[in-house]
């Protein structure tokens, strides 16, 4: 299955150990850094953008590796595509939702963009260093997506708004190994990346701090009101609707007492609900720009349904209308699922699709 491929390099082990084992298989190879907005010299990156992904750092470890590999290398500025992300990621978490805008990178520019550049260059395939792993299993040459090998690296859920005939042109060397393996291989190899540490999981928020980042970026535009609870009963104010995701414990700013979660976001009043975890479980939720990469399953069927990134995924079942809407229903009902999150929907190892949670269905 040789031929030419563009390889998404972002300077870390997996992408160069991604490099190195198709080079291995006798692939044809270039290489695409893709800059979404730090310019300068290593010695001018910004102390906070070096623990992100796709820094001037990143860039340089990422030639060197080329080099190392013989392989043409192209650094290309996908700066504006990125702002759209952040933005994107800033204007959810004013409006009340959560969202993952690893899923919206991934949709937009590593699998959109990048399938675009792999055009120009004339490359047949596309492979990037996530974990996840592409199955052909009845020989037909269709892909499938299913999880990683390695569950505590498995990136199957953030992947599942592939384009099918995108995911066809797909391929995922280390996705089938652990990554104490993909190191071992680096090492050995002598890529200068081996040891180098993973990338923050937003690398735009590289210090975690999404609140400083709205505030910098939307000033004075933060959505302040009340906390109530479950029944109307005001708790305290806050200054920002940015500060609160659904599920939250911590940093409520309402004294002791017994456990609150954040339950509910009203974004039109600025109010925030709070009450134990088990006042508002979701039974249900609804996704309207949901994607397939599977024929779509029976509403009896069995499946397993992922609504966070980290999250063991729960036992469901899915009813799609006829305007392609799709309701997930749960087996059980779940607490701290949270619009603007994604939805991804499993058989077994295998990614069905997913999309959106525009909104949950609470328990009576």
């Amino acid at each position: 299955m040789a031929g030419r491929v563009l390889v998404a390099m972002s300077g870390g082990v997996d992408s160069s150990a991604t490099a190195l084992l198709l080079r291995r298989q006798g692939y044809e190879l270039v290489g695409l850094f893709m800059r979404t907005g730090e310019h300068g010299s290593p010695a001018e990156a910004a102390p906070s953008r070096k623990k992100g992904c796709c820094s001037a750092l990143d860039a340089g470890d990422a030639r060197r590796v080329a080099d190392l590999l013989d392989m043409p290398f192209h650094a290309l500025d996908f700066e504006e595509d990125f702002g759209r992300i952040v933005d994107r990621f800033v204007d959810e978490y004013r409006a009340g939702r959560t969202p993952n805008p690893c899923v919206a990178c991934n949709n937009w520019l590593k699998f959109g963009r990048l399938a675009e550049m792999a055009d120009r260059l004339d490359c047949q395939w596309i492979a990037t260093g996530h974990y996840a792993q592409i199955l052909r299993p009845d020989g037909s040459g269709r892909a499938e997506l299913h999880r990683g090998l390695d569950p505590a690296k498995d990136q199957s859920y953030v992947l599942h708004g592939i384009k099918p005939a995108v995911l066809d042109r797909v391929l995922f060397p280390v996705g089938g190994m652990p990554k104490s393996q993909v190191r071992e291989i680096a090492q050995e190899a002598g890529l200068p990346v081996f040891a180098k540490p993973d990338s923050v999981e937003i690398c735009f928020v590289p210090d975690q701090d999404h609140v400083g980042l709205v505030k910098r970026l939307r000033p004075g535009q933060s959505i302040g009101g009340e906390i109530i609870d479950t029944e109307g009963n005001l708790l305290g104010r806050h200054d920002g609707l940015e500060r609160f995701t659904i599920g939250q414990r911590k940093g409520l700013g309402l004294g002791g007492g017994k456990p609150r979660y954040v339950l509910q976001l009203i974004p039109a009043e600025g109010t925030v609900v709070v009450g134990g975890r088990e006042e508002r479980a979701t039974v249900s939720l609804v996704s309207d720009d949901f994607s397939w990469l599977a024929t779509q399953p029976d509403s009896t069927e069995s499946l397993l349904a992922q609504c966070r990134y980290r999250q063991e995924p729960v036992a469901a079942s899915a009813e799609v209308s006829a305007d392609g809407i799709v309701r997930v229903i749960f087996t059980e009902p779940q607490g701290g699922i949270s619009p603007g999150q994604s939805v991804v929907l499993y058989r077994g190892t295998r990614v069905l699709g997913g999309g959106t949670i525009d909104r949950t269905e609470l328990a009576d």
